[in-house]
């Protein structure tokens, strides 16, 4: 990938000049070192985003100089590409087994050496955007959790959602792609009572028409919450509009059929399910099998009929889910 930092370590000289030549050539950015040890002294002053290092050097050879470098938490992710002019199987067997990304066997074709650093590079930039959105998504949750704890009989609620949500989705033939805005629509559906009074959300009685009234703010203040950040942009629609109905009697724009965005209306039946069968200060839980038919008989009046027919179809999978 060119403008990535690559450090070559090889011991000789017109072989390293000629990676250096080469690498460059492609865009990228090279420092070069003739040994292990002096490779460690400019990697303290900068780390690269590949190492290409040979294994038959004076003072520290590839295999310690390996070792030291994963032996550090801050280097333990950098991509490191063996160079051999040996190609014994004992050589290539020990570069694997101490888990080298790859390994290339002098005389190297420039082809194959741009094709594997590049390769590896971009294996690399979608690990490491795994593992952020991973910890992104985790975040998230934490979040969402955090403003569930201020009412005891939501805990664990946001989970499930987002667990029956993919579940609806997937049964209506939703891609991955599609997935990722429900997701985090999921998580986040009621962010937006952050800004709801403790006293309100935690009233075992009924709520009187001025307090029905800023309960009903959350959906549209969980949506406005999230404008100024890119990345949740697609799950704003969901959030916002998770209270709609079919019949057009929701909030807080009072959409109807077709006009409320699709993952909504998805999370608008996997919020009800678990909202009616778990622990509530406000009533107490019913049966699956009761949730389900109360679903059932709202199809076509407060829930889309075909999420309703793809909830339904999944309802066993949903049952095993809890257990």
């Amino acid at each position: 990938m060119p403008g990535e930092h690559i450090l070559v370590v090889e011991d000789n000289d017109i072989l390293r000049e000629g990676l250096v030549i080469l690498l460059e050539s492609e865009g990228f950015h090279v420092r070069a070192a003739s040994n292990g040890a002096s490779a460690l002294e400019k990697m303290r002053a900068d780390s690269p985003h590949l190492i290409l290092s040979d294994i038959s050097m004076p003072k520290m050879d590839g295999f310690e100089f390996y070792n030291v470098v994963r032996s550090r938490p801050e280097w333990i992710t950098i991509p490191f590409i063996f160079l051999t002019a040996r190609s014994e199987r004992d050589d290539l067997f020990a570069s694997k087994k101490m888990g080298a990304e790859d390994y290339l066997v002098k005389p190297i074709d420039s082809q194959e050496l741009v094709s594997t650093i590049r390769s590896r590079l971009n294996r690399t930039q979608q690990l490491l955007l795994a593992q952020l959105e991973q910890a992104y998504q985790a975040s998230l949750i934490l979040l969402a959790n955090a403003i569930e704890l201020r009412d005891q009989y939501t805990r664990g609620h946001v989970e499930r959602v987002m667990k029956y949500s993919l579940m609806i989705a997937e049964q209506l033939g939703w891609t991955e792609a599609q997935m990722k805005p429900l997701e985090f629509g999921a998580i986040l559906h009621d962010i937006g009572k952050i800004y709801i009074p403790e006293s309100i959300l935690s009233k075992a009685g009924s709520l009187e028409a001025d307090e029905w009234k800023e309960m009903k703010r959350h959906a549209s203040e969980g949506a406005g919450l999230l404008n100024s950040i890119p990345y949740l942009a697609p799950a704003i629609p969901i959030i916002r509009s998770h209270h709609e109905r079919w019949d057009g009697e929701g909030y807080p724009d009072g959409l109807f059929g077709e006009n409320i965005p699709l993952g909504a209306r998805i999370v608008s039946i996997a919020d009800s399910f678990d909202a009616m069968t778990s622990m509530r200060i406000y009533h107490a839980p019913v049966s699956f099998e009761m949730a389900r038919i109360a679903i059932e008989k709202e199809s076509g009046t407060r829930y889309d009929p075909r999420v309703v027919k793809a909830f339904s179809a999944v309802y066993a999978r949903i049952i095993q889910s809890t257990e």
